[in-house]
């Protein structure tokens, strides 16, 4: 029975969230402004009286909630706090963009007007999807006001996601991991990046999650005491040279423990800075870099450094504009701890990014033109030159702009920032379009390196170029930017376009010549004869030689002569029936979206998900494909085929096999690999399909193929093997 909700009640709550909004907001407010947002969250308020949200609760609680973090957690003033309270308001009422620029004023309409068109970024087929992601861009290039805004709105939606189906939670977290939590770690945005990234890991691997919650939380205790064992020695000696500062411990975000374990190899208790101490100092904007300095000076009297973890962004600002000092010292203890050491200005831009940039840009603690701003020009320039597919740009915005950077030099010393994996080509085009197309090589650090030399932080490099060079399809595996691609593929284009023009002309010349007509159906002729797909591809392949003219012969043309007939482009992959059928599947065992019909599926390869597992399916040309929530291609099928996902969860157990894989590392002795088999087969009664075991200086490793009923089975087994005498680990692979 539904509950009753009392009016009286709710417009309490609705109060309490304003009052607590003005509140947050009261010092950045000047005259007048308190009125204005008053004016929107009443008109907000009018506009959604009649609108609820999955959760049950009145609409108005979201724009609310959106505007509070935006001036709590992002640190934006009055223009954002009443264009968040009315972001919804065009999209779902009769209100016009008109009205809002009527009622408050030009600049409010235009962060609305942005945030309305973007709105649908990901409700449509994969195209549209990619091309409302440029437009996104563009308003971040007029505006950077409406990304901020869309963030804190997917903040809000993500806390909120329980209320939401499955089969949505599982796209809207994906899209979150796959676009925002990068955007955000870009903006500079880092508290945020990371609870967005730790509530996709809270819907889409809830059981990892959970589990790795539960460790961080039992070791909480002992952290908060060894951190305060730690600080002590520094607290005393900081104070004793004067400095003004706060020290805090700040544990690392779940999903950072996670990536760390998956990308080492190491269970949860060898992550060994699961938090790092953060020195905060309050001083005037010119002894900045200096004190920083000092400060690590005294961190490494008291400990002892690892000099391959010095990590100097006060020197060198990030191009997000994240400055600070990382060293990575040795406790008492024996174990690492990570410590940053920044100023009270830096701290506040890498909390809350780019609108504390700007903050402190009018006092002119940072120069005019920062790197951020650079990284948002270059947004634009992207937006400008690139003429690839939506969804080819989209990719490409990805790989490009929220990766580390690489800092080199040119021959007179200028600074040069490139994404990490930037090569020789990336940095010639970077320097101008016309030396890269040109560029023969590079001398890095006076030696001579190829085309596809992979730069490393501080190489000086110096272009050799050429009148006679041409870029080649080959150029395109060497690059990494979006710039040097899109120039690449433009010259090619342009190449490619004048090339078929010459074999258009050969083509009729060598038509001419043996007396055949250029008609359509002759043409269409020769494509079958030589396989080929379209008329300017032909022309192509004529012009370099790749057709011989002298094939094309007046037999060709004879009606008499059938044509070959044309391969189809998309020809089905054949299942791999064999593997379906060792696994046991069968067409009831999954309930496949909303009805309980059995539709034909089949197992992904790629993460073998077996009954227990959590999972969804994909909608392919060859039927439905079910994948693991934490398969590693879950994120992109769902952030960019969300319209193809559907709900899927496995029917009451029946006893079936299910292949699955198990990992086992350990101490190599004589019989453990008899006691191994002994538990799979004897004490379990589980059938193995393969094992294999590397030993090597009296570790070894090895990978077991076995067919298990469930997850809750495959569990049993992993815990009997890891008692065994010797062995280390134990963990499932094949996700």
């Amino acid at each position: 029975m539904a509950t009753l909700i009392d009016p009286e009640v709710e417009r309490q709550e609705i109060l309490r969230h304003y009052r607590k909004l003005l509140r947050t907001a009261k010092p950045y407010l000047k005259g007048g402004d308190a009125k204005l947002i008053k004016k929107a969250f009443n008109t907000s308020l009018e506009a959604h009286k009649d609108m609820r949200r999955k959760s049950g609760e009145p609409y108005i609680l979201h724009p609310l909630a959106v505007a509070q973090i935006v001036v709590e957690e992002i640190g934006l003033g009055t223009t954002s706090i009443v264009a968040a309270l009315l972001h919804d308001v065009v999209e779902d009422t009769p209100w016009e963009i008109s009205d809002v620029e009527r009622e408050f004023g030009t600049k409010v309409a235009r962060i609305v007007d942005g945030l309305t068109k973007i709105s649908g970024v990901f409700d449509y087929g994969t195209s549209e999807q990619a091309e409302n992601f440029r437009k996104m861009l563009l308003t971040l290039s007029e505006d950077v006001r409406v990304i901020l805004i869309k963030i804190a709105d997917r903040l809000h939606n993500m806390r909120t996601l329980d209320s939401m189906p499955r089969h949505k939670q599982l796209k809207i977290a994906s899209e979150t991991i796959y676009l925002y939590a990068p955007l955000a770690h870009r903006l500079g945005l880092y508290a945020i990046k990371s609870e967005l990234e730790d509530l996709h890991l809270k819907y889409t691997d809830t059981d990892t999650f959970r589990d790795l919650t539960q460790k961080v939380r039992q070791s909480r205790g002992a952290r908060n005491r060894f951190i305060k064992e730690f600080v002590a020695p520094l607290d005393d000696e900081l104070k004793a040279q004067g400095f003004d500062f706060e020290i805090k411990g700040r544990p690392k975000s779940i999903y950072s423990i996670l990536r760390k374990m998956r990308k080492q190899n190491i269970p949860f208790e060898e992550v060994y800075d699961l938090f790092a101490i953060r020195i905060i100092l309050d001083v005037p904007p010119e002894q900045e870099k200096a004190a920083c300095w000092r400060v690590y000076s005294i961190v490494t009297d008291f400990y002892q450094p690892n000099p391959d973890r010095l990590r100097d962004w006060v020197s060198t600002p990030k191009a997000n504009g994240y400055e600070s000092l990382h060293t990575t010292v040795m406790s008492q203890t024996g174990q690492w701890v990570e410590v940053q050491i920044r100023s009270r200005r830096m701290d506040d831009i890498a909390e809350k990014g780019y609108a504390a940039h700007w903050k402190y840009k009018d006092t002119g603690a940072v120069q005019p033109e920062s790197s951020l701003e650079a990284w948002i020009n270059k947004v634009r320039e992207m937006l400008e030159t690139n003429n690839s597919s939506a969804l080819e740009f989209m990719d490409e915005f990805r790989q490009n702009l929220f990766v580390k950077e690489v800092y080199v030099f040119t021959p007179k010393g200028k600074l040069v920032i490139l994404p990490d994996g930037a090569t020789a080509l990336d940095f010639a085009f970077e320097i101008h379009s016309q030396i890269g197309l040109q560029c023969l090589g590079a001398k890095v650090n006076q030696k001579l390196e190829p085309l596809s030399y992979r730069l490393r932080n501080g190489d000086q490099v110096e272009i050799l170029t050429s009148q006679k060079q041409r870029p080649t399809e080959e150029w395109l595996s060497y690059v990494t930017t979006s710039k040097a691609r899109t120039r690449i593929k433009d010259y090619l284009r342009d190449d490619k376009r004048a090339k078929a023009e010459d074999g258009k002309f050969l083509l009729e010349k060598r038509l001419e010549l043996i007396g055949i007509d250029k008609s359509q159906d002759n043409l269409n002729r020769l494509l079958a004869h030589f396989n080929v797909h379209n008329a300017h591809e032909f022309y192509y392949r004529l012009a370099i030689g790749q057709v011989d003219g002298r094939e094309i012969k007046e037999t060709l043309f004879d009606p008499a002569v059938p044509l070959p007939s044309s391969p189809s482009m998309l020809e089905p992959k054949a299942f791999d029936k064999e593997v379906q059928k060792l696994r046991g599947v069968r067409p009831d065992m999954l309930v496949i979206g909303q009805t309980t019909d059995h539709i034909r599926y089949t197992i992904a390869t790629c993460c073998n998900p077996i009954p227990g597992d959590d999972v969804f399916g994909f909608e392919t040309d060859q039927g439905i494909v079910i994948h693991r929530t934490s398969c590693p291609k879950a994120t992109t099928l769902m952030s960019s085929f969300g319209n193809r996902i559907v709900r899927a969860k496995w029917t009451e157990q029946l006893e079936l096999a299910f292949l699955a894989g198990i990992r086992i590392k350990g101490s190599d002795r004589v019989g453990l690999v008899n006691d191994v088999t002994k538990i799979i087969s004897n004490s379990l009664k589980v059938n193995m399909r393969s094992i294999t075991i590397d030993s090597d200086d009296g570790m070894f490793e090895g990978q077991i193929m076995v067919f298990v009923n469930d997850t809750a089975h495959l569990e049993k087994l992993i815990q009997r093997l890891s008692r065994v005498r010797g062995v280390l680990s134990v963990e499932r692979f094949g996700s």
